[in-house]
């Protein structure tokens, strides 16, 4: 008999009212392709749920790390700017120093050169005062000739510029001296005549007079005391002064010169025999 509209619309009201007659029929019209077809659709829409809950984690752990990044990158940024003005400063630091340093250089240079001109000023006073002082002692042992002399000699004399004058005109006359040699006398500090304590012999001393003795005023005594024995007299060199040099004391008593020391007289030591 015919399949009538009738007899479907019963059959859609049966199973409507029946749901295991629906499964059933289903069961019989479907593939089991098309059956398995809704837990699929679940399944993929549970796996792609999953994985966007997977994706939104690490699109949130990429934001958070981004975000870090963005923290630091600020942080470094702020700490590039304060080590470039840091090293700004420095350098300005630096440009200054360096000017400083330039202009304590160029100080040092004028001060090396106040120091150069005040040493030599201060050498020049003291050479200044060394000859005063010398000029004092010179005008002390001339003026006390007895008091100073008198150890040497007997009836002691200082020769006046014009009996030294005398002496050494004479001696170049008679050919006894050169120019030369008479001039190197005529600038000893003191000649003095007198006789000799020993013998009685008429001696000169070709005398030096330095507030500080040194070799160079003994050296200076026995040279010009050896040219004015030329004349035929007897000549002794002397030394006078405050104080003398360790070396000169020792020149002395090695060259038979007489030492008169802050008025003290020290004899050279005596000639040893061969």
């Amino acid at each position: 008999m015919p399949f009538t509209v009738e007899d479907f619309n019963d059959l859609v009201r049966i199973l409507e009212e029946k749901p295991e007659w629906r499964a059933a029929l289903r069961r019989q019209v479907l593939t089991d392709e098309l059956l398995a077809l809704p837990e699929q659709v679940a399944s993929l829409r549970a796996e792609t749920e999953r994985r966007f809950q997977e994706l939104t984690a690490q699109v949130a752990e990429l934001a958070t790390a981004q975000k870090r990044t963005e923290e630091q990158v600020i942080t470094l940024t702020a700490q590039m700017a304060t080590l470039t003005t840091q090293v700004t400063e420095l350098v300005d630091a630096q440009r200054r120093t360096d000017g400083q340093i330039a202009e304590l250089i160029e100080a040092q240079k004028r001060t090396d050169g106040q120091i150069v001109e005040l040493t030599q000023v201060v050498r020049t006073l003291v050479d200044d005062v060394g000859e005063l002082k010398g000029d004092a002692l010179e005008n002390r042992y001339r003026n006390r000739v007895f008091a100073y002399f008198g150890r040497l000699l007997r009836r002691a004399h200082v020769l006046s510029p014009d009996e030294l004058t005398s002496l050494l005109e004479e001696a170049v006359d008679s050919g006894a001296l050169s120019e030369a040699e008479a001039d190197e006398v005529a600038l000893v500090d003191l000649v003095v005549r007198g006789r000799r304590r020993e013998d009685g012999t008429q001696v000169y001393l070709a005398v030096e007079v330095s507030w500080s003795v040194d070799l160079n005023d003994v050296e200076r005594a026995i040279r010009r005391a050896n040219l004015l024995a030329k004349i035929g007299t007897p000549t002794m060199p002397v030394v006078a002064g405050r104080r003398a040099t360790d070396e000169a004391k020792q020149l002395a008593r090695m060259e038979q010169v007489w030492q008169l020391t802050d008025g003290r007289a020290v004899p050279p030591e005596p000639h040893q025999a061969n």
